[in-house]
Formats: C-alpha cells, sequence, structure tokens
C-alpha cells in the first residue's frame, strides 16, 4: 500500500479493530513510512501518554529513530523532571524552546498568540534543523472534539507527511499498552490529568472530552495549541508554506 492511500472508515476501524491488531497496524504504519523517509522520520514526543507510547512503538520499529521535545517556559515542575529523565536516557531526543520575551501572562490575553510563539514556533525550528520529511504524532481521533477529522497519514505540508498510526486508538487501548509494556508516564497522570499541557492553561476535568481541561476559560476550551492546524514547513528566508 503507497503512503497515502490509508483512507479507510476511521468509525469502523475505532470500533472493529482489537487492540492486538490496533497495535499490529501502528508498527506497520511506522515501519512502511521508515522504508521511506529513513533519517527523516521523527517522532514529535510531547511527554504524553500518547506519545510516550509513540515513541516506544517506533523504537520496537527501529532503535535509530530519533524525537524531537517542544517545551514551553510554562510546563509544570513535573513535566520538566519528566522530560530530563527521558532526555537522558534517550539522546537521540532533541529538545526546541522559544525563550523570547513575550507580554507578562499572554496566555490570559491572546493565547493563541502565545501558543503560536512558545510551541509552534519551535516546532517549524525541529522540522527544519532536523530535516524531517515524516513526522509522527500521538493523536487519537477519539481524543476530542478537535481531532475527529485527521487520518493516519496526511500531508497539509507540501512535502511534509504526518503520521498518525494510533489515530483510531481509545484512552483504555493507550493505558493498556503502557501497562503492558512498563512504560513510564508522566506523574501528573496519577494527579487526575488526563491531557497534559502549560500549567496555567491545564485543569483536571471529569467530562467526557479528554482535552476538556485544556485552555479553560478561553476560546480555545479543549482546542488545539495549533501544532496540528497551522502550517510548519518553512522556507529558509523564514515564511511559511
Amino acid at each position: 500500500m503507497s503512503e497515502l492511500e490509508y483512507r479507510e472508515n476511521l468509525k469502523e476501524l475505532v470500533d472493529g479493530l482489537n487492540f492486538k491488531e490496533k497495535v499490529e497496524r501502528a508498527e506497520r504504519l511506522i515501519r512502511e513510512a521508515y522504508e521511506i523517509h529513513g533519517a527523516g522520520l521523527v517522532v514529535a514526543n510531547s511527554l504524553g501518554k500518547d506519545s510516550l507510547c509513540v515513541w516506544d512503538l517506533a523504537k520496537r520499529v527501529a532503535p535509530e529513530i530519533r524525537g524531537f521535545i517542544v517545551t514551553t517556559r510554562y510546563k509544570p515542575e513535573e513535566t520538566v523532571r519528566f522530560m530530563n529523565e527521558i532526555v537522558a536516557r534517550h539522546p537521540e531526543l532533541r529538545v526546541f524552546k522559544n525563550d523570547m520575551d513575550i507580554p507578562d501572562r499572554l496566555y490570559e490575553t491572546d493565547p493563541d498568540l502565545c501558543c503560536d510563539l512558545l510551541k509552534v514556533r519551535p516546532t517549524r525550528q525541529a522540522i527544519e534543523e532536523m530535516k524531517i520529511t515524516c513526522w509522527i504524532t500521538g493523536l487519537r481521533c477519539t481524543e476530542g472534539r478537535t481531532r475527529t477529522d485527521f487520518q493516519e497519514i496526511e500531508e497539509r505540508d507540501i512535502g511534509l507527511v504526518k503520521l498518525n498510526p494510533i489515530l483510531i486508538w481509545k484512552e483504555r487501548e493507550i493505558w493498556q499498552y503502557l501497562a503492558l509494556n512498563s512504560v513510564k508516564v508522566n506523574p501528573l497522570y496519577a494527579q487526575g490529568y488526563r491531557s497534559l499541557g502549560c500549567a496555567p492553561c491545564t485543569r483536571i476535568s471529569n467530562e467526557d472530552d479528554e482535552r476538556a481541561g485544556r485552555w479553560v476559560g478561553t476560546s480555545k476550551c479543549g482546542g488545539e495549541c495549533g501544532i496540528h492546524t497551522r502550517p510548519l514547513k518553512i522556507f529558509s528566508e523564514g515564511g511559511g508554506i
């Protein structure tokens, strides 16, 4: 099957495949992408449960696969410590961060701009510096209302393929995989969080929507930071496609 031919009915895959079949499908997607892209295949690791699942799957396919982490000045202390532990074990994980001066409490006055500066721009930098031609994400179509229109393989930016190998997994299947494979997770999950982000913009939520605790009280509530919705490929002169 060629790279952009995975266009099956996602609802049928979510409910029709069992856990073992989903794991095998995810591994196959990663393996086929690695055969095409080689060193250009890189994992975007957010340090959340889904990214940790994808990172483990990718390393099982090819231990040499690289990854990158985008962090911000607002990440919780627990996340920062967890990040440092993972990077110490995996030096092939590069960390990107934007330390430019921004207005105080920009996350309150203009959360879209805050995310663009602190998350989207470092992601663009990672893609350019690491010469990424295909990036692997931990997106899932069952995770929230803003993540239902993605496909397992996409090319939203010309020349940059996006692979979402666990798109059809349910939340319980993520935890099942992590438990079965003894994958260590961010300690914030033990406090009740289901989706992790920057400290000022993340709350514990009991809503059905996993991402309901993100950007509470803003127009972005349960929404997206922009990494998955804005152009990421940039030209050498700095302009977006």
